[in-house]
C-alpha cells in the first residue's frame, strides 16, 4: 500500500473553509458527528490515518482520532502547525477523538503551513506506535543512574507530629460560576488533630483535572469527564486522594480540607483560561465557610466541629496540576481581587494566604503571584504535564515585585504526575487509574519506565511529596527557618523522602541584586537565547537536544521576548563567556553568589570559574562550580537548573568593590561541554517577611460583534485594570489573517488601562466566518495578570449561498475525466461548496482504484491499496467540490485512466452533503465505458 505524502500547501483550500481557531481560543464546541474527508498532511511526512476534517460549512472542524485512548488530564491537548499554536480542540466521549471547528481564521493564516501536530504540555501525542521510539532508540541506552544523595537538614518535617488525627467530610449546597452551566459541588474531606487547643492554622487542597465520572466493573471505558455524572455512574473521589497528606500536617497540627472540583473539570473545556478563574472562586467560596465557622462554630458541619478552629489568618493552598494553577489564582484574587462579573466568590476575603504548594501544576497563563511565597514540585517522570511548566511560577517572578518571597522548585527524579494523588493511583484507586508515564511498545525509558532504578514506586513518591508539602507548611506558615535549607537550593535533604533524589532551587527570599540575562545584557564568548523561538540559531534548546527544559516551556505566542538565557558551548577549556548587564550591581553584604546553571542531562564532571570584576575594572575569582546532569531522556524534561554557590569572601580579600559589580565571567575548566546560565543573584541566609506589595492587576475580556452589512467599525479589546499603583506588562496580538504575533511594553494604571487594541470591522453582505482578533498579556513589573488571554471575535451575519452541484461529463471513454460543477447562488468570501461522499452499489460494476489516476487516488483517498478496490470501499475517500471566494461556480474531476483490458462499462456514484452532513440532493452517478 502506498500512503500519501503531500504538504499542507498543496491542500491549504480545503482547510481554508472556515479557517483555524485562534491561539487563545477557549476550546471549541464539539460538533456533531459527521461524514469524513482526509485532512492534509504536514510536510512530508505521512499523516497518520487519524487526521480528518469533518463536517461542513459551519460544522466543519479539523480531527485527529488517537489509536489509544487518551487519558483525560491536566494538559491542554493543542493542535500545531508549523511551530505555532491553531487552537485548543475539544475531546469526545470515546477518549480518543478531539475536533477543532475551521471557523475562525482567514484563509492566509494556513498557507504554506507544515509539520501538523497533536501536543500535550509539549509531548507529541500523534506520533506512529514506536515511531518516537525507533528515533530516540531507547532500549540501546543504558539505566540512568540514580544521583548522589544530599546530607541530611537539620530538621525532618515528613515526620509525623504528636498529635491523632480525626476525618470527616462535608458536603453543602453547589455553587454557581461564571462561565459553567451546571452547579459545582461543595464538597470537602477533613482531616484535623484530636486534641489540639487554640485555633490552628488551616490547609486547603485542590485536585486537577483528571476524569470525573465512572460505572463500577466497567473499566475504563466506562471512565468520563462529563458533570453530572450519568445515572448509572458515580463521582470519582479525587478529593479524597490526599489523606496521606493531610495527616500527615493534622498529626502536626494543622487543620486540613480537600475540596472536590469534579464539577470544573467537566466544564473547563470551555473556558478560555482553562479553569484557572473558576478553580480560584470555588477554593475561595470553601475560605469564606470557614470563615464563618470559624466565627459560628455552631453553623459548622459536623466534620469541621470534630477538630480545632481554624486560623484563617494562617492559610497554606496545596493544588495539584490544575488544582496548581487554581490555587495560585486564588492567592491572586485574594489580594488583587478580580473584576466581579468573572469571579462566583463572595465579598471581600477574610483569610491571609501565607504560602502555597503546587505539585506538577499547569500555568497556562504563566503569571505567578511574586509576594506570596511557593514551593513548586517538579515530577521528573511526569506524563501528564510532561514539559514541567510550573517552572514558570519560579522564573515568571523574577523582578515583578519586591523579591521578597521565597519561591522554590523542587525537583523529584523518578516520580510521575498521578501518584501524589492516591485516587489516581492504580492499586490504590476507587476508579480506573493508570501509569501516566507512557511506556514506548518499541522500547523501555532508562529514567523513567516503571523498574527503572530511579523510577519511584506510588509508596515512595507519595512519601516524598507528603515531606515537600509539609515542609512549605512549617517553613510558609510557621516560621521555621531552619526548613529553608531543605528547599531553597541549599543542598539538604529530608530523609522522610528517601529513597528519592530532590534537588530544589529559589529566587526571592530577599536575594540581592539579581543578573538576568534577559534584562538587557550584552554578553561576549556565549549567546543570548530565547526561550520559545522558532529559529534553532536563536533558540535555548537546538534541534538535537535530548529532551526538553522546564525553563523554556512554550507558552502560546510562536516567538516570546523577555525569557532567556546565556548559552555557553565550548570544545576546549579556558575561553571565558563574560556577562556585563547595562548598569553595575552590588553583592555588598551578601555571603554568597548563587548561580542557577543548567547542563545537558546525563552529562559530567562540567566546570566552570566564576569571576566578577567591578566598575574600575578590578577582577577577583570567587571559585569554581562543578555540576552533573540530572537522570534524563528525550522523553523527559530534565535540562533543569542546579542551585550552585560560590563565596563572596575572595572577593573581599581582593579589595574589589562589591557595590558596582560590572560583570560576570563564566569561565570552562572541563574539556568541552555546555551549560546555560539562568541567571546569578546575591545570596544570604535568612527567611525575609513578606509583605505584598500594591501592584496593579490586568484583566483581558473577550468581546463578541457582528460585522454588519455595510461601513466600517472600530472595536477594542476590554481590558481592565485595578488596584493601586501603575507596572508593565508585555502584550501579544495575533493577526487573524497573517497568524503573526507583535509584542510590545505597555505600562498600565488603574483607571486608564494603556493597552489599546483596536479592531477595525469592515461590514458587507457575503457569507464568511468568524474572525478571532486575539490579545496575549504577561506582567513584566509592578502588576499581576488575572485573565491573560482575550480579544475580539467578529460573528459572519450573512447566510450561507445555496449550493448546488449538477454534471458537466458524468459518462466518458477510460482516460477522460468524469466533471461535476458546483454552483452558488451567490459569491462568498470564503471556500463554499459540498462535500462528496462515494455511494457503494452492490447491482453494477464500480469504478476501482486501477480505474482512476494513482496521484488523485492518494489526493483525495489517502492511499493507493494494494490489488484492486471499488472507490466506494476505500475508508477515507470524498471529494471537496468547492467554490473559491469571490466565484460562484467552479468544477470538480475524477481523472480516469486508460488500460488494454476489456471490461463492461463501471460506475461511480456521489452523495452532495450539506452543512449538517445530511444528503444535499441526488447522487451524481458517473459512467466510464471502456475505449477498447
Amino acid at each position: 500500500m502506498i500512503r500519501a505524502r503531500r504538504t499542507w500547501a498543496a491542500a491549504a483550500a480545503a482547510l481554508t473553509l472556515l479557517g483555524v481557531a485562534p491561539a487563545a481560543a477557549h476550546a471549541a464546541p464539539r460538533p456533531p458527528g459527521t461524514p469524513s474527508v482526509p485532512a492534509t498532511p504536514a510536510g512530508n511526512a505521512d499523516l497518520p490515518r487519524g487526521w480528518q476534517v469533518t463536517g461542513t460549512g459551519d460544522d466543519r472542524a479539523l480531527q485527529w482520532r488517537s489509536p489509544r485512548n487518551v487519558p483525560h488530564g491536566d494538559a491542554r491537548v493543542e493542535f500545531h502547525a508549523d511551530g505555532r499554536l491553531l487552537g485548543v480542540p475539544e475531546p469526545d466521549d470515546d477518549g480518543r477523538t478531539f475536533r477543532l471547528p475551521l471557523r475562525d481564521t482567514g484563509p492566509a493564516a494556513l498557507d504554506g503551513l507544515e509539520d501538523l501536530q497533536v501536543l500535550a504540555a509539549g509531548r507529541r501525542l500523534d506520533e506512529e506506535p514506536g515511531a518516537s521510539a525507533r528515533e530516540r532508540r531507547p532500549s540501546q541506552a543504558p539505566p540512568a543512574k540514580l544521583p548522589p544523595q544530599l546530607p541530611a537538614g537539620t530538621v525532618d518535617p515528613g515526620t509525623p507530629g504528636r498529635f491523632a488525627t480525626t476525618t470527616g467530610e462535608y458536603t453543602l449546597a453547589p455553587v454557581r460560576l461564571p462561565g459553567l452551566t451546571a452547579p459545582v459541588e461543595m464538597r470537602g474531606v477533613v482531616v484535623a488533630p484530636k486534641g489540639a487547643t487554640g485555633k490552628r492554622p488551616l490547609a486547603l487542597f485542590l485536585h486537577g483535572r483528571h476524569a470525573t465520572c465512572y460505572v463500577p466493573g466497567q473499566g475504563e471505558e466506562a471512565v468520563t469527564i462529563d458533570w453530572p455524572c450519568a445515572d448509572d455512574a458515580r463521582p470519582i473521589p479525587s478529593h479524597r486522594g490526599y489523606l496521606q497528606d493531610q495527616k500527615l500536617l493534622a498529626s502536626q497540627g494543622y487543620v486540613t480540607v480537600s475540596i472536590s472540583a469534579n464539577g470544573i473539570n467537566g466544564q473547563d473545556g470551555d473556558l478560555e483560561d482553562g479553569g484557572a478563574q473558576a478553580r480560584s472562586s470555588l477554593v475561595r467560596s470553601h475560605l469564606d465557610r470557614w470563615a464563618d465557622w470559624a466565627t459560628r462554630p455552631a453553623t459548622a458541619p459536623t466534620a469541621v466541629r470534630g477538630g480545632p478552629k481554624a486560623d484563617l489568618s494562617r492559610v497554606l493552598l496545596v493544588g495539584h496540576s490544575r488544582g496548581g494553577e487554581g490555587v495560585d489564582r486564588a492567592a491572586m484574587d485574594s489580594l488583587y481581587p478580580p473584576p466581579a462579573d468573572q469571579d462566583g466568590a463572595p465579598g471581600r476575603p477574610r483569610w491571609n494566604i501565607r504560602g502555597t504548594v503546587l505539585v506538577g501544576p499547569t500555568a497556562f497563563g504563566q503569571n505567578p503571584v511574586p509576594d506570596v511565597p511557593s514551593l513548586t514540585i517538579l515530577p521528573g517522570c511526569d506524563g501528564d504535564v510532561s514539559d514541567l511548566q510550573g517552572q514558570l511560577y519560579v522564573d515568571g517572578t523574577r523582578g515583578v515585585s519586591r523579591g521578597r518571597a521565597l519561591h522554590s522548585a523542587v525537583h523529584i527524579t523518578g516520580a510521575n504526575h498521578n501518584y501524589f494523588n492516591s485516587e489516581w493511583t492504580p492499586g490504590q484507586a476507587e476508579a480506573p487509574a493508570s501509569d501516566d508515564f507512557w511506556d514506548d511498545p518499541e522500547g523501555r525509558d532508562p529514567v523513567c519506565s516503571v523498574g527503572s532504578p530511579t523510577r519511584l514506586t506510588a509508596e515512595q513518591q507519595h512519601r516524598a511529596g507528603a515531606t515537600y508539602i509539609a515542609a512549605a507548611a512549617r517553613l510558609f506558615i510557621a516560621g521555621d527557618d531552619r526548613v529553608r535549607e531543605l528547599i531553597d537550593g541549599t543542598g539538604r535533604r529530608a530523609p522522610s523522602a528517601d529513597p528519592a533524589r530532590v534537588l530544589t532551587h529559589a529566587v526571592g527570599a530577599g536575594r540581592g541584586a539579581g543578573l538576568l540575562p534577559d534584562g538587557g545584557v550584552e554578553v561576549t564568548g556565549g549567546r543570548l537565547c530565547s526561550a520559545v523561538d522558532p529559529d534553532p540559531a536563536a533558540a535555548c534548546l537546538g534541534e538535537n537536544a535530548r529532551g526538553a527544559s522546564p525553563h523554556f516551556a512554550y507558552w502560546q505566542p510562536e516567538r516570546e521576548v523577555g525569557r532567556g538565557a546565556v548559552a555557553l558551548d565550548w570544545a576546549a577549556p579556558g575561553a571565558p563567556a563574560r556577562i556585563r548587564p547595562q548598569a553595575p550591581v552590588s553583592l555588598e553584604g551578601a555571603q554568597s553568589l548563587a548561580l542557577r546553571v543548567i547542563v545537558p542531562p546525563g552529562s559530567t564532571g562540567t566546570r566552570l570559574d566564576v569571576s566578577v570584576t567591578d566598575a574600575d575594572g578590578k577582577r577577583a575569582t570567587l571559585g569554581g562550580i562543578r555540576a552533573d546532569g540530572l537522570p534524563g531522556s528525550d522523553r523527559t524534561a530534565s535540562y533543569w537548573a542546579q542551585e550552585l554557590r560560590v563565596p563572596l569572601t575572595a572577593a573581599a580579600r581582593t579589595g574589589i568593590d562589591l557595590r558596582r559589580i560590572a560583570s560576570l565571567e563564566l569561565t570552562p575548566r572541563s574539556r568541552s561541554g555546555q551549560a546555560w546560565l539562568m541567571d546569578a543573584y546575591a545570596w544570604q541566609p535568612g527567611t525575609p517577611r513578606v509583605r505584598p506589595a500594591p501592584l496593579a492587576r490586568v484583566d483581558v475580556g473577550r468581546t463578541t460583534v457582528q460585522e454588519g452589512d455595510d461601513g466600517e467599525r472600530t472595536y477594542r479589546v476590554p481590558v481592565r485594570v485595578s488596584g493601586k499603583n501603575g507596572g508593565t506588562v508585555r502584550t501579544y496580538v495575533t493577526d487573524p489573517v497573517t497568524g503573526v504575533t507583535e509584542h510590545r511594553l505597555v505600562n498600565v494604571r488603574p483607571g486608564g488601562s494603556g493597552i489599546d487594541v483596536t479592531v477595525k470591522v469592515a461590514g458587507n453582505t457575503r457569507y464568511s466566518w468568524d474572525t478571532s482578533h486575539d490579545l496575549l498579556v504577561k506582567a513584566v513589573r509592578g502588576s499581576v495578570v488575572g485573565s491573560y488571554a482575550g480579544g475580539v471575535t467578529v460573528q459572519n451575519d450573512d447566510p450561507m449561498p445555496e449550493v448546488a452541484v449538477s454534471p458537466v461529463a458524468d459518462e466518458v471513454t477510460e482516460g477522460q475525466p468524469l466533471r461535476w460543477r458546483v454552483t452558488l447562488s451567490e459569491p462568498a468570501d470564503v471556500h463554499v461548496g459540498s462535500l462528496l461522499l462515494p455511494v457503494p452499489d452492490d447491482t453494477r460494476p464500480e469504478l476501482s482504484t486501477k480505474d482512476v489516476d494513482p496521484d488523485w487516488l492518494l489526493e483525495n483517498a489517502w492511499e493507493v491499496p494494494d490489488g484492486e478496490v471499488p472507490l466506494s470501499r476505500l475508508e477515507y475517500l470524498s471529494l471537496w467540490a468547492l467554490v473559491p471566494p469571490g466565484e460562484t461556480d467552479a468544477e470538480v474531476t475524477v481523472p480516469t485512466v486508460r488500460d488494454e483490458v476489456a471490461e463492461p462499462a463501471e460506475y461511480i456514484g456521489w452523495q452532495p452533503t450539506d452543512d449538517a452532513g445530511e444528503p444535499q440532493g441526488p447522487v451524481l452517478n458517473g459512467t466510464v465505458l471502456d475505449a477498447s
